[in-house]
């Protein structure tokens, strides 16, 4: 697309982090293409954005104008736009979290188990996710932050280690998982601190965060595999979604094919219309 030439002088905004850095034109114009926000639209929004910002503005706030402004074109690409606030909004614990990764693994052609426990060689251990396809086997940790300034720290990865260890070490002595192989995990929706990267690549632990691997993150993955959680929909109050998060129901999908939990949220008939017609175009391929 052609090069949105604007100048902000070196506004300097704050992340979520609290640390500061200058607005980038360019970042806010490649995230709307990212998720597919036409060329005009994107144009529109990165010089709305330009000329309003302001010293000390957060990237919430930013993100907010846009999608705002997004969310008047009604299309897919607003849906995508919103993903990461909305995985933050998922509640204050972090089960809904391990559902939509369970749900990941599914959709990659695994079977999966969401808030197993398993025996260990020497104790018990609550594993977020197994996720098992042919003889191979990963062993997930999910790490849900609603504070998307937060990072994991090395000991997540180091106990993660040890409690699979402890637990491939039992498994390797049973039958049923004769020439099986395991894989540890951690998935956060947010970021990994330096150390915990370095110390995941020394002992072969997978991860999985926002926008690590570079290119292949959770974002591209949930986008990929076209899973999104129910907290995206416009068509359901705050209290609506905490019902069914509370119940399990997660994902759009979920929801779509349960259509008994829609009539549980005694919405009328015209409000069920367009919940069923917002659901179809999140979950349509």
């Amino acid at each position: 697309m052609n090069k949105i030439d604007l100048t902000t002088n070196g506004v300097l905004i704050k992340k979520a982090s609290g640390e500061e850095q200058l607005f980038s034109p360019e970042k806010l114009e490649q995230s709307l293409q990212n998720a597919g926000v036409d060329k005009e639209t994107i144009s529109t929004i990165v010089s709305d954005i330009t000329n309003w910002i302001y010293p000390g503005v957060t990237t919430k706030k930013i993100y907010s104008r846009a999608f705002s402004m997004l969310k008047q074109e009604k299309t897919a690409s607003t849906v995508r736009y919103k993903l990461k606030q909305a995985i933050l909004a998922m509640g204050s614990t972090g089960y809904p979290f391990e559902i939509l990764v369970g749900e990941l693994f599914n959709r990659m052609g695994y079977d999966t188990q969401v808030g197993v426990v398993v025996d260990g060689n020497c104790i018990t251990h609550e594993m977020d996710v197994i996720a098992t396809r042919e003889k191979i086997q990963h062993l997930v940790e999910c790490k849900f932050h609603k504070d998307q300034g937060k990072v994991v720290s090395v000991q997540v990865p180091l106990y993660v280690r040890s409690r699979v260890d402890d637990i491939v070490l039992r498994r390797k002595s049973m039958l049923k998982y004769h020439d099986f192989s395991f894989k540890a995990w951690v998935v956060t929706n947010t970021r990994f601190s330096s150390d915990s990267l370095q110390y995941s690549h020394c002992s072969g632990i997978s991860l999985l965060a926002w926008d690590y691997p570079t290119g292949d993150g959770l974002k591209e993955n949930l986008e990929k595999y076209n899973i999104y959680p129910i907290t995206v929909l416009e068509n359901l109050t705050s209290i609506e979604k905490d019902y069914l998060l509370e119940k399990g129901i997660v994902t759009c999908l979920q929801l779509l094919n349960k259509l008994e939990s829609r009539h549980n949220l005694q919405l009328n008939k015209q409000k069920k219309g367009a919940l069923l017609e917002e659901l179809k175009s999140i979950c349509k391929k």
